[in-house]
């Protein structure tokens, strides 16, 4: 089991744990409450600094109600933070696009995080075939 040392920025934040011990997905929470117009682009502070262990990094993305509840979509898609960004001011952020005019509560959970191993060293090994069956297309559909 990986320790975690964690630096809160409001003690008004339910302190992190898993989700409903349902996930190895943990919930992230607005630290303050938020109003955004539709159109407009917000840095909505989440109120925790971590120290992440070496050779990790947290992979934050929203969490499945997030568009349905306050309308708006993570504009990087997948925020990625190295155990390099472990500083006491180092404070995560979830980068917000409002499609809807939308209010977020203090403490509404807004995102979620994973911890991953850092990919390993790889080398690409170049050939004029690559000998496998082709599937006819794009992705699993199969139609282009």
């Amino acid at each position: 089991m990986e320790t975690i040392k964690i630096k809160y920025f409001s003690d008004n934040i339910t302190k992190l744990d898993y989700i409903g011990g349902k996930s190895d997905w943990i919930d992230l929470r607005a630290a303050e409450p938020v109003t955004m117009k539709a159109g407009e682009f917000r840095l909505i502070p989440l109120g925790v600094a971590m120290q992440l262990p070496q050779g990790y990094e947290a992979h934050i993305v929203p969490r499945s109600s997030t568009f349905k509840n306050f309308g708006i979509i993570q504009t990087n898609h997948c925020g990625i933070i190295d155990e390099s960004y472990c500083g006491d001011d180092d404070q995560w952020y979830f980068p917000a696009y409002a499609l809807r005019d939308t209010s977020i509560a203090l403490n509404d959970r807004i995102c979620q995080f994973r911890l991953f191993a850092h990919q390993p060293q790889i080398t690409f090994d170049e050939v004029p075939v690559l000998e496998n069956q082709n599937r006819g297309g794009f992705g699993s559909t199969g139609k282009k």
